[in-house]
């Protein structure tokens, strides 16, 4: 399945949102909410499983959009009960294009002491290994998915209930991962020990609500509570409300802090900070570390636009929307012919020429991943009449891919990985190319005196090169790590 729009195959994608509600009627109805709400962190497909006592387990998994799918009665009438989890998925760049049904999530397992139904978040950077173990000790596994291991390592465990079982299983994963799962009666919801992708928890009337942002709670009217912490786990229940377990060995919290830059919306919470306040202050340091004298300042739409206002404001640049975005341009579109198809950016992005003509132009953007769309942004700014173009990056230089759930190119089709700064400017063709330090991010996002590089604050291995969990899958198959300084 082609992504959603031309130019997205140059971003790098979240692969994954989950949500979670118990104790509320019609579960399945909120949960259908709450996915769209967390489409931008997965298009291709959605998953829902629901649970009703005179029904037992239903589920529902299609490919496209939430809205295409869900908002079927027909559909939602078959998925009843006050208990339900669901998934929005992206897939990884090795199944891309060849995903069949039975990789959409959540999946369901029935155990000795009933069903039980799961969705993940992350990757499991040891998942090769355990598949490999658990093929030759009989398991039969029906998807391609890192996710199917936890499943068929519940089944071999000699616990006693689902969530003993669960603890058990994600004990042998290595990696990142949140997870919403169900039983008959529970919701759950776990974090690996070092918290690297986001999990939070929501009050709705008598009932609760787990989801990978705080904005799908506001959609469904739910209160935010608190974010589950980094190792733990919670079982919840409409009679008994919120248990929490500690399965792992506490270790510090390396949260993924591209979720900051670009992968959560703007409109969401993250550590009691707003998403569009960090975004904004990043284009406030960006500002400060990388002046330039131009005319106005233009975000390359809709990742660039928090950055870019903190930009103008620090600056003292106008801020203009030198670019449009066409918000009806979807996957359906029509590409008969390669010179429609060659229009790529135009389709979706549009110059305000009146705004950019002979003018000097700061063009804020998020990231520079392959540098395919950056240039041709850059000429069409050039087109329109621009005087200057200067392009200004609201985060350092991704050089490394991510091995903890982000589809991440490989390593040598990493612009920054192969160029310098210089070299990137003159390959962009652009008057002037300069990111947001390390450092200046991590003020941005409240480290007062930015990183520790003894003890980093946050995952940020796409742009250091040091993995908080070595991918050891990735390096059976010849990864090789960065060398120790």
């Amino acid at each position: 399945m082609p992504p959603a729009h031309p130019f997205d195959d140059d971003k790098l994608k979240e692969e994954c949102g989950i949500f979670g509600v118990v104790g509320v009627t019609d579960a399945a109805n909120f949960v259908a909410l709450g996915l769209h709400a967390l489409q931008h962190r997965g298009q291709e497909a959605g998953g829902i499983v629901s649970h009703h006592p005179d029904h037992g387990f239903n589920s529902a998994r299609r490919f496209g959009y939430v809205r295409d799918n869900f908002t079927s009665q027909k559909l939602m009438e078959t998925l009843p009960g006050e208990l339900a989890i669901g998934h929005v998925r992206y897939s990884t760049a090795g199944s891309k294009g060849q995903t069949q049904i039975r990789d959409v999530q959540p999946f369901f397992g029935e155990f000795s002491m009933g069903g039980a139904a799961i969705a993940h978040n992350g990757n499991i950077t040891n998942a090769i290994a355990l598949r490999k173990e658990l093929i030759e000790r009989g398991s039969i596994f029906q998807s391609s998915s890192d996710s199917e291991c936890i499943i068929h390592l519940m089944a071999r465990s000699l616990q006693r209930n689902i969530p003993e079982r669960m603890e058990d299983a994600l004990r042998r994963v290595e990696g990142a991962f949140s997870v919403v799962a169900m039983t008959r009666t529970k919701l759950i919801g776990v974090r690996d020990p070092l918290g690297v992708r986001p999990l939070v928890l929501g009050k709705i009337g008598d009932g609760w609500a787990l989801s990978s942002e705080t904005c799908a709670l506001d959609i469904i009217g739910a209160e935010y509570v608190r974010e589950i912490d980094p190792g733990e786990m919670v079982v919840i229940t409409a009679e008994h409300g919120v248990e929490s377990i500690r399965p792992f060995r506490p270790q510090k919290s390396r949260f993924c802090i591209f979720e900051h830059v670009y992968f959560s919306r703007p409109d969401s919470i993250i550590g009691d900070r707003s998403v569009y306040e960090t975004r904004r202050q990043i284009g406030v340091e960006l500002a400060r570390e990388t002046p330039v004298d131009a005319d106005l300042v233009c975000p390359v739409p809709d990742s660039g636009t928090p950055a870019a206002i903190g930009y103008a404001h620090e600056s003292g640049i106008p801020y203009g929307m030198g670019i449009i975005r066409n918000q009806y341009m979807g996957r359906t579109f029509i590409e008969p012919t390669e010179q429609i198809r060659n229009m790529g950016v135009r389709l979706k992005l549009n110059v305000n020429r009146a705004l950019i003509k002979g003018k000097r132009v700061v063009l804020v953007d998020d990231s520079v991943v392959r540098g395919t769309t950056s240039r041709k942004i850059k000429e069409m700014i050039l087109d329109a009449g621009a005087a200057e173009v200067h392009f200004r990056i609201a985060s350092p230089p991704t050089a490394w891919p991510c091995f903890y759930g982000v589809d991440t190119p490989q390593r040598e089709k990493l612009l920054a990985a192969t160029m310098s700064e210089d070299e990137m400017r003159d390959h962009l063709g652009v008057d002037s190319l300069k990111f947001i330090s390390l450092d200046g991010l991590y003020r941005a996002v409240g480290e007062a005196s930015g990183r520790d590089p003894k003890s980093p604050q946050y995952c940020d291995a796409c742009f250091s090169g040091e993995y908080p969990v070595k991918p050891s899958d990735m390096m059976e198959k010849g990864f090789q790590m960065k060398a120790a300084e």
